[in-house]
């Protein structure tokens, strides 16, 4: 029997007492790891332990596998009709909204981002992401292509199958909700693993989705480590896709198990070393309110995180004071309290691997404007950090760092900034402030990134797609681009006289 998580929140944010299930969930039921092993659920602002989940190997995926491939052949796929898709999907919004603070609550608790902006941005987002593909359900249609008069051709897009999706413990709900929205709508049944990290609402999803009334096998949700459940997602033979949003170094990993398995259809979200360019004719106050919005918010692990501050030379010691203040200015504490913008790295692990770079800045001879160091003595805390005096062949410069560290940097003219931003292996997102219209458009088009934002900085939309260049990913997110992602096309080809 797994174990049951309880816990009290007696915060100014959220009062109530929550009370579940954590084991994993299979077949619409909630079961204990093949091995009875369980792994710690750590609270970043202490360290302390929270709670035990299951922990899922190998054969627990095939348990998942088969029960997924057992609803495509019955309840799902082909046998429910889109509009049957989107009704489900929509109680699913529902019972969200309704427990929406519970699983903002959930995601500070074991990810360490503020109640408030859990609420407000990855609840709320990952809410809009399902109800946007439930209206998708019934409208994913194929063609009809003309040929002859003596024969119909038409084509159909069928879901695949069983996918399989691993997401990020940088945004749980959300990332999970990119991932489900698509794949349901377009009739696909699921085996999910989200971070070992962050496990906590993923699981919590499961009973909602229980309450929703999706039939047994359509969505499965394994806890585990990705060297072991993880790798057996994306290695097994029955199953026919696989997404992943994580680290470069990981997504080549699935990359090379899907293709040495079942050569499985690949789609991937990656890494980014995000520039954010900052012309000399910009709203300078809004350009540091975004800057520092762009590199600090979610303590700064998000993948299209600004952390290549590109500045002009005519007013980089301005923005460089001002910056330097708004950056001060952020506080940097308690998940739960109202005023905090910043909380703890989500686990020992990342704030050691933050603070390396951080060393690593220093002993290369950059200098820290602000910040520099861990903040307190208790949890994962570490200051809001800038570093200036840089140069290209610097790791804090050219590796991405998942953390609140961010380096300015001078530029003369239009081409000479282009050429730093593109200097880089990733190419997720890019952002680009300036008053001048023409400016805008032509450095957005210049940019080799598969986001460009002008005058702002991680603005996203359910119907917007979202994904990367060069190493920062394979397809896309969101949108009906996404929906791409989760059929197969199938051409029909019927003859109405051609006689031989």
């Amino acid at each position: 029997m797994p174990s049951t998580f309880t816990h009290e929140f007696n915060t100014s944010a959220f009062k109530a007492k929550v009370s579940f299930s954590t084991g994993l969930f299979i077949n619409g039921q909630f079961l204990d790891g093949s091995d009875n092993t369980t792994i710690d659920v750590i609270n970043p602002t202490n360290g302390k332990v929270v709670t035990s989940v299951s922990e899922a190997t190998a054969k627990d995926v095939d348990l998942a596998v088969d029960a997924a491939h057992t609803a495509f052949d019955t309840t799902w796929g082909l046998h429910a009709p889109g509009a049957q898709r989107s009704v489900l999907m929509s109680k699913l919004v529902a019972i969200m909204e309704k427990n929406a603070d519970e699983l903002a609550a959930l995601e500070a608790l074991d990810n360490g981002k503020t109640f408030n902006w859990a609420r407000n941005v990855d609840v709320a987002g990952a809410i809009d992401c399902i109800r946007y593909y439930a209206g998708w359900a019934d409208k994913v249609t194929g063609q009809v292509q003309e040929t002859t008069e003596d024969k119909l051709t038409y084509t159909r897009h069928e879901p695949i199958g069983v996918v399989g999706q691993i997401i990020p413990w940088n945004f749980p709900l959300l990332m999970m909700a990119w991932k489900l929205g698509p794949a349901l709508a377009c009739g696909n049944t699921i085996v999910l693993k989200p971070s070992e990290f962050t496990p906590l609402t993923a699981i919590r999803m499961c009973h909602l989705i229980n309450e929703a009334g999706f039939p047994p096998g359509v969505v499965n949700v394994l806890t585990g480590y990705g060297h072991t459940a993880g790798n057996a997602i994306s290695s097994h033979m029955k199953v026919e896709k696989v997404a992943f949003t994580g680290s470069t170094l990981v997504g080549r990993k699935i990359m090379e198990a899907a293709a040495k398995s079942n050569l499985k259809n690949v789609t991937l979200e990656l890494g980014g070393k995000s520039p954010n360019i900052i012309f000399e004719d910009a709203d300078i106050e809004q350009a540091v309110n975004w800057a520092a919005f762009g590199i600090f918010w979610n303590h700064g692990q998000t993948c299209c995180a600004g952390s290549r501050i590109y500045v002009q030379e005519g007013i980089y010691d301005e923005f460089l004071k001002r910056f330097t203040e708004k950056t001060r200015s952020l506080k940097v504490g308690d998940p739960f309290a109202p005023d905090t913008f910043q909380g703890p790295q989500v686990s020992e692990i990342q704030f050691n691997r933050i603070m390396s770079y951080i060393e690593s800045g220093k002993a290369a001879g950059a200098k820290v404007e602000i910040g520099g160091e861990r903040h307190g003595t208790e949890g994962y805390f570490i200051k809001p950090t800038i570093f200036t005096n840089v140069d290209p062949s610097m790791k804090i410069v050219q590796e991405e760092i998942f953390g609140p560290v961010g380096v300015v940097i001078k530029f003369k003219d239009e081409d000479d900034v282009i050429k730093q931003a593109n200097d880089t292996v990733y190419g997720l997102a890019a952002a680009v402030f300036t008053q001048n219209l023409n400016r805008a458009i032509n450095t957005a088009h210049r940019l080799k990134a598969g986001t460009a934002w002008v005058n702002c900085v991680n603005s996203l939309n359910s119907n917007v797609p979202f994904g990367g260049f060069k190493q920062s990913g394979i397809g896309r997110e969101l949108g009906e681009y996404a929906l791409h992602n989760y059929t197969a096309v199938k051409a029909v080809h019927i003859n109405l006289g051609h006689r031989m």
